[in-house]
């Protein structure tokens, strides 16, 4: 029987004391590093030995032996195993997948319809809670975008002040432009949806929130605040600071009555002063002996002579002039001890309208919260909330938020709530998770917590964070909670945490239950396969991914199991499966680890340079190495190129469709100049092109922070706009970045913003127009293939073949080898079928990542053929939605004429040119002539949706159950896809016809 190392290490006796059953922090030489003791020597020889085996059993082809040998040989023998692999190999019990920290449903369709269904029943008092919880909805299906969208509908339905200033803030701090040098946190970006000063204004007007804002008119800031158009007159302000005269046209002879404080006298006019408040009425005018009297003694009222004297003003005028802060402060206090709601309301927002500065907030958020002042604790309420997460570390904001006291006094104003505590707690667990300001976040976020979902989402992620803690027994009983109100994904937490506790064969029940009760997914397989062992764990993580494919847990797992076995081609192999699809920074450690085994530090080096792209502060090997000093132990051992061999291998690596081995080129290039912003910039369409959109804004936010020129700023700044989702504000910057310069990347931003939405023919010509005039000026070969590209797509679209054509030859010139697919394209159009499939041929050759080519190529080959290449393509990228609605078509028209199919994916593909759901409506056409297979069609589409609720898959499967007579089906598929896309008119029409249906009564 072989040994490998793991069996040789449990099989190890080792002296009491010593670590020796740790495979990692191993010394060779028997000191400090090692288990302890003398045995430090003897499991470093061990591991070395069997780390030797494992490199000659090992079967690895010649050219990676060989290739891109490194420049100085003896470097090699002076890396140390240990410095390369400080933990030694990886092991499945260290691996532990993460529970994730969002509301996660065992019936996502369901969780979808229903959110839709309380969307558009509930008031516009209700609408922006509503679209809250669709957001947390949305966070559990991992996609940014919706998550944007969710938060801007819910900000453009808010009502009151507090929420539209959480919520701004929210949509500010997803664009982090915190990070953004030169910007302030108060800066607005030209519409009421973001704007601090249109958020201070409170009602309900949902649509002009994209209206441009009061600051990008250029109105006064008093005129906006306080609504009075005017400032009281210079008269008026010197008799504050003790000056005579009435103002306003007051004569000597209207002042019937005196204020007395200490020696001075306030003269003022009994009436104006009774106007303030009934309070003030009742003393003036009531039984009290004050009414009778022409001086009253106010000096224990607390305010100043220079404090009454501006209150006898506003008394007149109703307005606040440019008095003094202090002057307002002590105007808000006698509002407050005299209910003078006018004078308060004034005060108010006099005040917010100084708070610019987290400075100021800071200093003036006491006076609002003593003083009860709505608008000013929302004023330096917004500021400390723009200013984040920098103001997080503000030991007063932390005090503030996490206290129960903080949250009392908050609410006591009207500004603690479940929204703001969501906020915090979410930029608390990105910043530390296991922090004490985290649970008490947290904490708060569950006082404020009334609905099931609020309390749900609040338990778990105490739940989580407990657990990352190793506070088990809490833990436990804030997962157990979460359950109770109704989360079942929190069931995984209960038992991982009984696991940790000891309850291991707990653990497992509770994961058979949960299979038992629940229709079956992934993540219930993965979570079950950490309590068994064997094959039934390796069943268990096969299932799982059958389940679910974008779980990267099993694949890992697999890999680990496949070293022990010595088969380390195999583990990288199983890597590569779900790296090709999928790219994480846990993957790509994985396969460079085991790739450092295989004596591959080309590739282990490409790995880490991508994974640091991805995370640039990740620890490897379970947080024993930063990933920085691992690329400076491995460039050693590697050829070492200059920059101008780096930009020829970006341009092979682009041109092979290499993603990942594109990233490790510009992390090489961005170390020998980190200030280059055009590097950065191609580093985010990278990370766009492998969906990794966090990490690809934050590449856009350092272009943007490194650019040396205004014009430069501007694109880089509409870029980060249109990426989420301000698709106007993008067009504003790119139209400014001309103006001042003509260049590449202003024109193609222009024309990418433009063309995003359906072109009219004369769209269509001003977007060649602009094209055209990006490829005029200066640029590289990877941007201008880029421009050829789209250029031949707008030819496409108006049906000029042979210009397209052109465009898409010129653009393969220059190596935009995705340029094959749009000749293919453009042949297939003009009725070269054989062409287009040749031209999809090379592509499938030269690109590395090549899913989305057998998948286009499958339309221009047979029926077969399709098959075969739609079936590679989904075993490449499981996500691609294309192939399982091929199959479900296959099932619907089986039996029929093949000339029937072909006309249903002719039509389909014709339309979805313009609208990329038109796919079942091409479906119905043919259900009339055919006898078709639903229910196969339907179990087609269930598959991906389990793990994948597309909207054109839901779309579609709604079809296939209205074909049925499914009404109730076809219902809830209806709304979940409308959840996602609330105006798409096919879905909103079938989503009516099936309701009607539903109502009508039983004959």
């Amino acid at each position: 029987m072989q040994h490998n190392i793991f069996t040789t290490m449990r099989s190890l006796k080792f002296p009491e004391g010593c670590k020796g059953t740790q495979v990692y922090a191993i010394n060779p030489t028997g000191g400090d590093g090692g288990g302890g003791g003398g045995c430090g020597g003897k499991v470093g020889e061990k591991f070395l030995q069997h780390l030797q085996d494992l490199r000659v059993n090992s079967i690895r082809t010649k050219s990676n032996r060989n290739s891109h040998p490194p420049t100085n040989q003896t470097s090699r023998t002076n890396v140390s195993v240990e410095s390369l692999l400080p933990a030694g190999f990886p092991t499945v019990d260290l691996m532990e997948p993460q529970i994730e920290s969002c509301l996660k449903s065992v019936d996502f369709v369901e969780s979808l319809a229903a959110v839709y269904k309380k969307v558009e029943s509930s008031s516009q008092f209700e609408k922006s809670e509503r679209f809250l919880e669709q957001c947390a909805v949305f966070k559990g299906l991992c996609d940014p975008k919706l998550v944007r969208s969710s938060l801007r509908s819910a900000r453009q339905h808010a009502v009151d002040v507090h929420s539209k200033v959480v919520l701004a803030s929210w949509l500010r701090f997803e664009r982090r432009e915190d990070e953004l040098i030169g910007l302030s946190a108060m800066d607005c970006c030209g519409r009421n949806l973001e704007c601090p000063r249109a958020c201070l204004v409170p009602g309900y007007d949902p649509e002009s929130v994209n209206d441009p804002c009061v600051c990008s008119r250029g109105e006064l800031e008093g005129d906006f605040m306080m609504g009075d158009g005017g400032e009281c007159s210079t008269s008026d302000i010197d008799e504050v600071h003790g000056g005579g005269g009435g103002g306003d046209g007051d004569d000597d002879d209207d002042f019937d009555m005196s204020f007395c404080i200490g020696d001075d006298e306030i003269r003022c006019v009994r009436c104006n002063v009774a106007s303030l408040s009934r309070p003030f009425r009742a003393m003036l005018y009531g039984e009290f002996k004050e009414s009778r009297r022409e001086k009253i003694n106010f000096s224990q009222n607390g305010i100043s002579a220079e404090g009454m004297r501006a209150a006898m003003i506003f008394s007149r005028t109703k307005k606040l002039g440019s008095f003094e802060l202090k002057i307002v402060l002590e105007l808000l206090s006698l509002a407050n001890r005299f209910f003078c709601e006018e004078l308060k309301s004034a005060c108010d927002a006099h005040l917010a309208s100084l708070v610019c500065d987290l400075e100021e907030a800071m200093m003036l958020i006491e006076y609002g919260l003593e003083e009860d002042a709505y608008l000013l604790v929302a004023a330096c309420l917004q500021v400390i909330l723009r200013e984040l997460p920098f103001s997080m570390h503000n030991p007063y904001v932390m005090k503030l938020f996490c206290g129960s006291e903080g949250r009392e006094r908050l609410a006591s104003v009207g500004h603690a709530s479940f929204l703001l505590y969501y906020f915090l707690s979410q930029i608390a667990m990105e910043e530390e998770m296991k922090s004490n300001n985290t649970v008490m976040l947290l904490e708060r976020l569950g006082e404020c917590a009334t609905e099931d979902w609020q309390k749900q989402l609040a338990y778990h992620q105490l739940g989580v964070v407990m657990l990352e803690r190793t506070e088990y027994k809490d833990a436990q009983k804030w997962f157990e909670e979460a359950v109770e109100a109704g989360h079942v994904y929190s069931s995984v937490g209960v038992a991982r945490a009984k696991y940790n506790r000891g309850h291991k064969y707990s653990a497992y029940k509770m994961m058979n239950s949960l299979i038992s009760d629940h229709t079956p997914v992934g993540w219930m397989y993965q979570e079950r396969s950490l309590y068994c062992t064997g094959k039934e764990k390796l069943m268990d993580l096969n299932t799982a991914t059958e389940l679910d494919p974008t779980l990267s847990f099993p694949y890992k797992c697999r890999a680990v199991l496949l070293v022990q076995e010595n088969k380390l081609e195999s583990a990288i192999s199983e890597l590569n499966k779900i790296i090709g699809f999928k790219v994480s920074p846990d993957c790509l450690e994985l396969r460079a680890w085991i790739s450092i085994v295989l004596e591959d530090y080309e590739g282990a080096l490409r790995d880490v340079r991508a994974l640091l792209t991805l995370d640039p502060n990740y620890m490897m090997f379970y947080g024993k190495k930063h990933g920085d000093q691992l690329v400076e132990l491995l460039r050693p051992l590697v050829q070492q190129y200059s920059q101008a061999d780096c930009w020829m291998q970006l341009y092979d690596r682009w041109s092979s469709v290499d993603d990942i081995g594109s990233l490790a080129v510009v992390h090489q290039m961005l170390a020998n100049d980190s200030r280059k912003s055009l590097l950065w910039f191609r580093q985010s369409l990278l990370l766009l092109r492998l969906n990794c959109q966090k990490a690809a804004m934050r590449s856009l936010r350092l272009a943007r922070n490194y650019s040396t020129s205004d014009h430069e700023k501007l694109v880089y700044e509409g870029w980060i706009l249109y990426d989420t989702g301000h698709r106007e504000e993008a067009l504003s910057k790119a139209e400014q970045s001309i103006s001042i310069q003509r260049s590449f990347e202003a024109f193609f931003l222009k024309a990418y913003a433009l063309a995003d939405s359906s072109l009219d023919p004369e769209s269509s010509k001003y977007v060649t127009q602009l094209l055209e005039e990006a490829l005029r000026c200066p640029s590289d070969g990877l941007r201008k293939g880029q421009a050829l590209n789209n250029l031949g797509s707008v030819y496409v679209d108006c049906e000029k073949f042979d210009l397209a054509a052109d465009c898409y030859m010129s653009a393969l010139e220059i190596k935009h080898t995705r340029a094959h697919q749009g000749l293919a394209r453009v042949y297939h159009l003009k009725n070269q079928r054989k062409a287009a499939y040749d031209e999809m041929t090379k592509l499938i050759e030269k690109a590395r990542n090549n899913a989305s080519a057998y998948e286009k190529r499958s339309e221009y080959c047979d029926r077969d053929m399709a098959k075969s290449d739609l079936s590679t393509a989904t075993q490449l990228d499981p996500l691609r939605t294309y192939p399982y609605r091929y199959r479900a078509a296959e099932w619907s028209v089986k039996g029929s004429p093949s000339g029937h199919q072909e006309l249903v994916f002719i039509r389909m593909k014709k339309r979805e040119i313009h609208s990329y759901c038109s796919y079942a409506d091409c479906l119905g056409e043919v259900f009339l002539m055919d006898d078709h297979k639903e229910a196969e069609a339907i179990r087609e589409l269930a598959r991906v949706i389990a793990f994948k609720p597309d909207f054109q898959l839901l779309h579609l499967r709604a079809a296939f159950y209205d074909s049925m007579g499914d009404t109730s089906s076809t219902v809830r598929d209806c709304e979940a896809a409308l959840c996602l896309d609330p105006n798409h008119t096919a879905t909103i029409e079938l989503y009516k016809r099936a309701r009607e249906r539903g109502n009508e009564p039983e004959k």
